[in-house]
């Protein structure tokens, strides 16, 4: 087994000048500052007074997810011949949160829709998805079920 790091910088931005001196004197934003790359503003989910229009650590899980997925299948498809010449998800997530404020993940489902040409295997391109959770980083590390609903577009 080889062990990977991997890091990032989190850095809170909500201090309104009070720090945390009560519930309400601060917000729930912060940033993620990896060296090299673009800054990614963050924010709670809307439900927990969030901004709704900054990604949440939730967002930000489904589509990890659905990006580790998507990567291995255009792996196993040009493995196996078969030319995918788009790619998309709609990823869903589904969360509860109990009494006490505890929240988690019931489940996640990636309907990926997948253009390949006319001619294609679909059953051999569908096939592929079954192999993916063995190998995907991320897809091993949840502990919630993750279903597949692909679906496929023949092109020319």
């Amino acid at each position: 087994m080889a062990e990977h790091d991997y890091s990032a910088r989190v850095v809170w931005t909500g201090n309104r000048g009070e720090g945390t001196a009560h519930y309400n004197a601060y917000a729930r934003s912060w940033n993620v500052e990896t060296p090299g790359k673009p800054v990614i503003r963050c924010s709670n989910d809307p439900l927990l007074g969030g901004d709704p229009g900054l990604h949440n650590p939730e967002d930000m899980l489904i589509a990890a997810l659905s990006a580790c997925h998507m990567l291995w299948y255009l792996h196993f498809a040009s493995d196996a011949g078969i030319a995918v010449a788009g790619y998309e998800d709609e990823p869903l997530a589904v969360g509860e949160t109990d009494a006490g404020g505890a929240s988690r993940f019931l489940s996640a489902t990636l309907r990926p829709r997948i253009t390949v040409p006319k001619g294609t295997d679909l059953a051999a391109a569908d096939a592929l998805h079954g192999r993916i959770h063995a190998v995907c980083f991320i897809a091993r590390s949840v502990n919630f079920p993750v279903k597949i609903a692909a679906r496929y577009r023949v092109s020319g």
